[in-house]
């Protein structure tokens, strides 16, 4: 996977789904383009309208708590958000993401700010924060992993290998 380069848009600890996408939007349309208008939009109204492609949602603690829904990291990924970076993710979310081909980054964001420019490697696991001139080690990805979301997600992977193909 080539490097990923955009801008941080900063938030903190415990983001649960609701706020990556209200509840009240789960059952009113299927149009994850649709509905990517509505990303983060009760803590950071016109959120969506911030975001360009490539760039990321930088967080804390526990990033995607709460339920289950798919429709969080897919609404996250049709807004043109490249990746999330956090301390660390919800389980379910965390796994949601590979699935669906949203890269989730682990690392320390303590000192990356909102605006900052940001250069991603997945592969190699670092972040390097453009705008500061550092580098953070992040919790590399299992290339297998790597290889899912090269590919679009676990279903994408799935089509063009008619089940896992994890060498």
């Amino acid at each position: 996977m080539k490097q990923l380069n955009g801008r941080a848009h900063k938030f903190g600890d415990n983001i649960n789904t609701d706020y990556i996408i209200a509840g009240k939007y789960k059952f009113k349309s299927t149009d994850m383009n649709d509905m990517a208008k509505h990303l983060m939009e009760d803590i950071r109204p016109h959120f969506y309208d911030e975001i360009e492609d490539g760039d990321f949602i930088v967080a804390g603690h526990n990033f995607g708590m709460g339920s289950s829904r798919e429709q969080a990291p897919l609404v996250i990924k049709a807004a043109g958000v490249s990746a999330v970076i956090a301390k660390d993710f919800a389980r379910i979310f965390y796994r949601n993401c590979i699935n669906v081909g949203l890269p989730v980054i682990e690392c320390d964001t303590s000192n990356i700010d909102e605006g900052d420019e940001l250069r991603v490697d997945l592969e190699k696991g670092y972040v390097f924060n453009v705008t500061k001139d550092s580098r953070i080690k992040a919790t590399a990805l299992p290339p297998v992993m790597v290889k899912i979301l090269n590919e679009g997600g676990l279903a994408e992977h799935f089509k063009k290998h008619g089940g896992f193909n994890l060498e």
